[in-house]
């Protein structure tokens, strides 16, 4: 078992990662192409260097470089989730890999949920709010805040047995298609706030504020 930071290269949550990476909770982190300045400029040197670096521009020097071609049929951060599923990874947060093009986004996304589907936690960290997908049977609680929005939106055609707690309209044993806007903008109470899901996949968005509580 063992917990793994991919850092891509769009907008990075510094301050998100640095929690994180000060509290041990990485046992590896990986610079995904252009991530890799991203973390340069924090002074966090990555155990992995993983791309073809079309983005950064060059080929960083690390503790490990793994080299690939521009014209390939997975991205870099594919690629860097695939080695991180080899390496026992039980659970990723991905960073830099929401924001900046929808497409990028998009394609992510479905990464994200595959590799839930595949068994590992999956979460992507944004400026603002953070994504976690959830491939059922499965459960996640959120971080306890006071105040804010979660949506949660089926990745698969269908999810079932939804369930939310700790929101204003809790969903009880639910039914999600990703064919419409149902479980867009949930208000948390305040209270301790969990999701869950019998069958299928689901995306949890969900807020950042008081990160130092995540």
């Amino acid at each position: 078992m063992s917990t793994i930071a991919l850092v891509a290269a769009s907008d990075f949550n510094a301050t998100h990662f640095m929690m994180l990476d000060c509290a041990s909770t990485f046992d590896s982190v990986f610079a995904i192409d252009g991530g890799f300045a991203s973390l340069e400029s924090i002074g966090r040197k990555p155990d992995v260097a993983l791309g073809d670096f079309d983005s950064l521009g060059y080929v960083p020097h690390c503790k490990r470089v793994v080299r690939f071609p521009v014209k390939k049929d997975k991205s870099d951060l594919e690629l860097g989730l695939d080695r991180a599923l080899t390496h026992g990874a039980t659970e990723v947060f991905v960073y830099g890999a929401l924001g900046r093009r929808l497409d990028h986004t998009l394609a992510n996304l479905q990464l994200f949920a595959r590799f839930a589907e595949q068994g590992m936690a999956v979460t992507a960290i944004g400026e603002q709010s953070a994504v976690r997908a959830l491939a059922g049977p499965d459960a996640f609680e959120l971080p306890r805040y006071q105040a804010g929005t979660v949506s949660v939106f089926a990745a698969t055609d269908q999810a079932t047995g939804v369930i939310e707690r700790g929101m204003a309209y809790a969903f009880n044993d639910e039914v999600l298609t990703n064919r419409t806007s149902r479980g867009l903008s949930n208000e948390l109470t305040g209270e301790s706030a969990a999701v869950a899901v019998e069958t299928g996949t689901l995306y949890v968005f969900y807020p950042l504020q008081d990160a130092a509580s995540a």
